[in-house]
């Protein structure tokens, strides 16, 4: 079930009113983020720590070739909240999400990418949803990319949604908030970028809730986008017929 939540500005008293979360576990999927790791983490950091809840910060590492990977354990060695999770090579960024999910120990799990385009600011005001809801799906308002990706990002989220009754806005927005026990409920197969997909058709047909929310989306100040690679988009739609056959034989059963 997906109920779809209208723009919002964003909450200026971002620390109160956060529900009954206790633990929070938040990742960062990186493949060659050296430019942009360091200040997304402390961000990060710094937001969590105002929420006096307990937390945990996860940076995967998917085999980056540049210093991603020792710029995280220097980052790891500076904070004890902050662990690390390394891809000895390039795994895909499916794998590297199932990597943060497997690692999360804390009630609640919330990932964004550590490309610094999403403002985590933005994160506390989806707390209070998950008294009535188990997941929630951000959305971007003004999406900060070439037109030709936002097409296809459209045309991606319309197919997949048709495919498993779904009504999301932006299936693949990193900026999502869980309840962790899912991850124990479903299973991921994915190491691609189908893994947003997978994840929600997985989880609404396990019937778990879905709500969704506005947040800011930034133009990407260092590194290079991947998603857009043409390898990468037919393995996706590979992956997702495969899955749209899983789902309707486990329903069938």
């Amino acid at each position: 079930m997906v109920e779809s939540l209208g723009p919002e500005p964003v909450n200026t008293d971002l620390f109160s009113n956060q529900s009954e979360v206790n633990s929070i576990s938040v990742f960062f999927p990186c493949f060659n983020e050296q430019e942009n790791v360091t200040r997304t983490v402390e961000q990060a950091q710094n937001v969590l720590e105002k929420l006096n809840i307990d937390f945990e910060i996860i940076i995967v590492n998917d085999g980056s070739s540049d210093d991603t990977g020792k710029i995280a354990d220097e980052i790891s060695s500076r904070y004890d909240r902050v662990k690390v999770v390394h891809h000895e090579r390039n795994l895909g960024y499916g794998a590297a999400l199932q990597s943060g999910f497997k690692a999360a120990t804390k009630e609640f799990v919330f990932y964004t990418d550590g490309d610094g385009q999403f403002d985590i600011n933005e994160m506390p005001p989806l707390l209070p949803m998950m008294k009535q809801y188990d997941i929630v799906s951000c959305y971007r308002l003004k999406r900060q990319d070439p037109f030709v990706r936002k097409l296809n990002g459209w045309c991606w989220t319309k197919l997949v949604c048709l495919l498993f009754g779904m009504r999301i806005r932006d299936i693949d927005c990193a900026f999502k908030l869980y309840k962790r026990e899912i991850f124990d409920n479903i299973k991921m197969t994915s190491t691609g970028a189908l893994i947003d997909t997978e994840i929600l058709a997985r989880a609404t047909n396990k019937g778990y809730h879905i709500t969704q929310k506005g947040v800011h989306h930034f133009p990407r100040s260092a590194g290079e986008q991947t998603g857009a690679n043409i390898r990468v988009i037919l393995k996706a739609f590979k992956e997702l017929f495969k899955l749209y056959k899983q789902i309707r034989s486990e329903n069938q059963d």
